[in-house]
């Protein structure tokens, strides 16, 4: 296995590449207005660190969110590109999977416990899932869901994600990690693609959790004299 990871959900792009056991190369770049002008140079970058060729790439992951809707389609579109392109299989995590993931990895969210990944929706809004970090691997109980910082149940769980930075009044005080590390997202998938358990994976398409802004017209309104 040979899997590039991809995620345009948060601000930036990560990439990161993994053969089934460890993280190969990994790096982020840009900000959440040039997605689409630095990610191929970036899946460029990664595969001239690993000293790998695009040709042995076996499998891409994109993360599908929850994100802006714009920053997820340049991610998706771009990994269906690719995988077609190289003839590479395509899946999909959501990206709080890999938040929750490094949560786990480095000891903010311990063992046993229950705890909540909440990330910017803008519009002073935010995106949470919950997960508990189990003996037999992460498991998500809960979400996605999009809705106000302040009515989200925390109950007194450890909140992970630049949500808590952006709104400690409602979530507490801000832990890490902030942006999605595109070596996790493609933990995530590799535990699902060898069988290892996790969150598993999810169909290519963006979870978006808004309704779309823009709405078809109407009838036109009858003029009269």
């Amino acid at each position: 296995m040979l899997l590039l990871a991809l995620d345009t959900a948060t601000d930036g792009v990560a990439v990161a590449l993994h053969d089934g056991e460890r993280v190969l190369a990994s790096l982020r770049a840009g900000d959440a207005r040039h997605h689409n002008e630095v990610l191929v140079p970036t899946v460029a970058s990664v595969l001239e660190a690993a000293g790998r060729e695009r040709a042995e790439v076996t499998d891409v992951v994109v993360g599908v969110g929850p994100g802006p809707f714009t920053g997820l389609r340049v991610g998706i579109v771009t990994a269906r590109t690719l995988a077609l392109a190289w003839g590479a299989a395509v899946h999909g995590v959501c990206s709080l999977d890999a938040l929750a993931a490094e949560a786990v990895a480095d000891g903010r969210a311990p063992r046993g416990t229950a705890f909540l990944v909440a990330t910017d929706a803008r519009r002073r809004e935010v995106h949470t899932a919950r997960y508990l970090a189990a003996d037999a691997g992460l498991q998500r109980l809960a979400g996605p869901d999009v809705g106000h910082p302040g009515a989200v149940e925390r109950a007194g769980v450890v909140v992970v994600g630049r949500g808590s930075a952006l709104y400690p009044d409602a979530l507490g005080p801000a832990t890490g990690p902030s942006d999605v590390d595109a070596g996790y997202l493609a933990a995530v998938a590799a535990d699902a693609l060898a069988g290892r358990g996790g969150p598993g994976l999810l169909p290519v398409e963006p979870l978006y959790l808004r309704r779309p802004d823009a709405t078809e017209p109407g009838a036109r309104k009858r003029v009269t004299g």
